[in-house]
This record gives structure tokens, sequence and C-alpha cells, in this order.
């Protein structure tokens, strides 16, 4: 496996909507991206992964693009982008930009001339069918609820989109829309940027048969993504992509692909296959999803966490890699959800933070993860701006007579809106978001959780992801250790090993408010050095690890030697 920068990179996920607002407007823009630049440096992340700016009606919050080659007005200029580009760039600074190609805004100008006729050339760009009987061409559910197909009535035809009717698919089979596409960014590229998060990539390429879905119980519509998730040409397309336009530039890329297993990601990632370099899995977001999918509240537990991460980290042990992530644009905040955002919350989020970052993969942060930043519970629906919310909420009130009250709960565990609440940045008002009225409300708990405060307190969760992020840049076990998990069976602990050369990493996270005795075996080694802890007391004697009690939500990370400094092909402790 070949050393690569974005393999030693930190990543920094910014959604500029919600980050900092320069003019007033309520909402966050590129030169308020620009202003917090140095904030980033002093973090010490090497990468800035920007979800999209482009110019789009906004439908869902720019993930709807009209056109590829020109910034949102809200956020700016393009001249204000070169901006950006070049003053990240001063800091050594990479910026990776949000590649949305699976559909357009149906008010891109492709899509304008697709819907006017049937014979139009750029009919062909997305995918029409005629309706079944006076239904739909299939029963697949759309990503936002409702029927994944819109009904044209000039045309007498449907377009799909797997998420909103204002996201229509295009129709990767036509040559010439992947020609426009790899020309698209090839123009970003040549720009300068670095690389490119790549939006549902792997639903690119669809089931030519278009059949139905499976109506699962408590559901209206079938199942489709078995007919759009890793079709039957995605590598063929990947493949091309590569060769036409990535393999000709330095970059990182990364593909967000629900519903992908490690053994496809192995595709997807093998270096020997040259598609792209790392993807987006989805399983551990969905540990504690059931019946209603995301919206389910069951809970979940350690183990199977454990399970889903350890399993991801043995599949891309030799090919491929992994990304690490709690937290995104479409997630609940990581401290709310696996730890607590009560009594715990810097001590719990310093050992998520720690669990994810030591494991093996390029690690992602989520604006407000290094501070934090909790779940909000707004009390009523019209606080909300989340599409995928609104839609679930209407659906399930209306449609299925849920009570208000368990949807709004739902809402509050895993709304989208949970992490676009404005960043916090002290605790003036709106939390120094925005001198205007934001777009969307700061969460209450500004006031003591914001960068101002964590930026005075040596003792913050962003001082401790500092850390983190030192630790990976002068240690290579941390990138490119081989990771072997350990107390497999336990609700509590998640405990893995990274070896590397002579060295060994110890990694403990108590997952729990309560002590938790830890057992490791008979150790044989030279003791353990601690090279990272959220703990609040001493360790009595490091040196000794065959038995240790764990703090509440404790995180500690020591550095072992091997027994005579051999290398060694058998997981080096035998914990039990």
């Amino acid at each position: 496996m070949t050393k690569q920068w974005w393999k030693e990179s930190v990543v920094y996920q910014i959604y500029p909507r919600s980050f900092n607002d320069s003019n007033g407007d309520g909402i966050g823009d590129i030169p308020g991206i620009i202003e917090k630049l140095d904030y980033l440096a002093e973090l010490g992340i090497d990468v800035i992964w920007l979800s999209p700016v482009y110019d789009s009606p906004n439908d869902d919050n720019g993930y709807d693009i009209r056109d590829y080659q020109a910034i949102m007005d809200e956020f700016g200029t393009m001249e204000d982008f070169d901006q950006l580009l070049n003053e990240a760039h001063q800091r050594n600074l990479k910026i990776v930009m949000d590649l949305v190609v699976n559909h357009t805004s149906d008010e891109h100008a492709w899509f304008v001339e697709s819907k006017s006729s049937k014979d139009n050339p750029k009919r062909d760009y997305y995918i029409w069918k005629e309706g079944k009987n006076g239904q739909p061409p299939t029963n697949w559910e759309s990503a936002f609820s409702g029927s994944t197909w819109q009904y044209d009535e000039a045309t007498e035809e449907y377009f799909l989109h797997i998420f909103s009717k204002k996201q229509p698919d295009l129709n990767w089979e036509n040559q010439n829309v992947r020609k426009d596409v790899y020309d698209m960014m090839k123009w970003w590229l040549d720009k300068g940027i670095d690389g490119f998060r790549m939006d549902v990539i792997n639903f690119i390429s669809k089931d030519p048969e278009y059949p139905d879905g499976v109506v699962h119980e408590g559901k209206k519509y079938g199942d489709g993504s078995p007919y759009f998730m890793n079709g039957p040409r995605v590598h063929d397309y990947l493949h091309e992509m590569n060769r036409e336009v990535l393999s000709n530039y330095d970059v990182m890329t990364v593909g967000e692909m629900p519903g992908v297993t490690p053994e496809e990601g192995k595709l997807y990632t093998a270096e020997r296959r040259k598609e792209l370099q790392m993807v987006f899995h989805f399983e551990h977001m969905d540990v504690d999803g059931g019946e209603l999918g995301k919206w389910s509240l069951n809970g979940w537990k350690l183990a199977d966490l454990k399970r889903i991460l350890s399993k991801w980290q043995y599949e891309l042990e030799e090919e491929g890699w992994n990304s690490l992530y709690w937290n995104n644009h479409d997630q609940p905040r990581v401290v709310s959800r696996f730890g607590n955002d009560k009594a715990y919350r810097k001590k719990s989020a310093k050992m998520l933070g720690t669990c994810l970052h030591m494991m093996k993969g390029t690690p992602y942060i989520y604006q407000g993860e290094e501070l934090g930043m909790t779940n909000v519970a707004f009390e009523t629906i019209d606080r909300y701006e989340d599409l995928e919310s609104l839609n679930m909420y209407e659906e399930r009130v209306n449609d299925f007579g849920d009570s208000i009250e368990e949807v709004m709960e739902r809402i509050h565990h895993k709304g989208r809106d949970n992490a676009r609440t404005p960043m916090q940045w002290s605790a003036e008002e709106n939390g120094g978001f925005t001198t205007g009225t934001p777009w969307l409300g700061v969460n209450p708990n500004y006031k003591s959780i914001n960068a101002e405060e964590a930026l005075a307190d040596p003792d913050s969760v962003f001082h401790y992801y500092q850390k983190l992020i030192q630790l990976r840049k002068s240690k290579e076990t941390v990138v490119y250790g081989r990771f072997d998990l350990l107390l497999e069976d336990s609700e509590e602990v998640f405990a893995y090993t990274r070896t590397y050369g002579n060295e060994v990493l110890l990694v403990l996270c108590n997952f729990t408010g309560d002590e938790q005795e830890v057992h490791l075996g008979d150790i044989h080694q030279e003791g353990g050095e601690v090279i990272l802890t959220n703990r609040e007391g001493t360790i009595k004697d490091p040196s000794s690890l065959a038995r240790m009690t764990l703090e509440p939500y404790e995180a500690t990370v020591f550095s072992l030697r091997k027994n005579g400094g051999q290398e060694s092909s058998t997981p080096v402790l035998p914990f039990t």
C-alpha cells in the first residue's frame, strides 16, 4: 500500500450556509469562510471539503445545481471563490469541492431543454419513461418521500428523481452527459482545486429493466435501491472518469455511497482498479435504524457499532482506504447520538474523537464537531428547514396518523437540521454567526458552547482535537498501522491496537457514564507510555496494563513496544 498525502491528511467539512456570515443577510458565505481560515489553520487540519457553493435555486440546500460553473449569489462571486482558493493555499490548506452529478436542478439549462420536447437533442440527458396504466413507470420511493417519478404534462412522460422532484437524475448511459460532466470537472481542477467529494456517486448507473421494488411494512412505495445503488455500469463510469480526468491531477477523491458493502468498497477504492480513493459508507450511521429507516428510535449497541467499523477496517486493510467520520451535513451531532451531551459533553466528545481518529483511514471533522456542538430540539415543525424532515413529518402525520409529539421526537434525534444550525463562534447574539436573522435558528446553547470559549479553555474539545491531529502528523502508526479489535463483545469499552513496525498503540474508549474495569490479560511488554488522554485523574502505573479502571467516557492512548523490537504478523496483545 503506497503512502499518499490524502491518507495522512485530516479533512474539515464546511457547510457554507451555516458557517460564517460576512454581510449580515443571515446566510453563511465565501467571504465568511475566508475570515475563518486562520481558525482552521490553528486547528491543524489539511483539507477543507466545501459543501456545494454552485448556483442553485436551493430546493435541497445547494445539492440541486442550476449551473456548475457559477457561484450561488447568496454565497458570493467567482472572484470570492478564487480568493478563498488562493488564501487557503497560502496557509497550506487544500480545497475539495462537492461534485453532484447524479442529478441536477430542474432549472439547469440541460433539463430546461430536455423537457421542452421529446425530440430535443438533450431529451436523453435525463431519464424519461412512459407510465404504466396511468401510474408511474415503477413504484420506487424517493429518498425524500413520495414517488421517484414526476409526470410532465407537456410531453406526457415521467422523469426520474431519486431525490426531490426538482432534482431530476442525469442519464449516464448518454456519453454526451459524461463528456460534459468530465469537461466541467477539468474546468474546476484547472482552476486549482484539490479534489472532489462525490455526492451519491454510486447511484449513477440504473438497472435498465427498471423493475418494481419490494413494498416493506409501513410503506406506501417500493424500495428501488437495489436497482439504482451500485448499478451494473457504475465501475465502468468511474474508471472512465479516472482515465479521462482524475488520473491527470494529484487530487483527493471520496465517493458518498449509501448501501455500499466492504466488498464493493474495495472495488471502488483499490489503487490497482483506478476508480476512487475512498468511499463514505453508511453502515455505522444505520446502527440505530429500523423499520422506519433512519427515523426509527430503536437505540443502538456498542458491540454492533464495533462490529461494523472493525469489519471495514479489516476488509480494506490491504486494498482500498477508509474514510472515517461521525458527522456530516446529513447526520445528527455525534455527541448527542453516541456520547452524553449533558453531564459529560466535553469528555464524551473527546472520547468519540479519539475512537475515530486513531483508526486506520482519513478522518473527517464536521464544522462544530471540534467544539462539541450538540443536537437542537426546536419545538415546532415550522422552525425546521430541511426538506427531508418536512416531507417525513407531512407523510407520517397526515398519511399514517402518527402523533405530532412522536414525529417531532424523531426529528430531534435524527433530522439533518441538527447538523445545519449555524456555527457557534461566540456568546454574542446568534452565536456570532450573523448580525442579521439567521436562515435557520441557532442552537440556544451557543452562550456556553462556542469557539471563543473553546479557544480560551486549554481543556476544551477544540484543543483536544488539535492534539489528535498533531498525533497523526507525528506518528506514522496512526496513519499506516494495522488495526486489531480487542474486547469484541464488550458493550461498554471500544478497545483496539494499531501496529506499525516496532510500535503498538493501544486505544481504550469507555462509551458509558460509569467506571469500567478492563481486563487486558497478560501483556508481555515493556510497559506503556500515555500519549493522549482525556482522563481527569492520573493513571497509577502505566507500566502495568493487565487490568485498568477507566473513568466515565475516558479515552486513553498508550504507546507500547513489542518484545525484542521484532515485527509480528499476529495480534500482539493476547487480551481477553
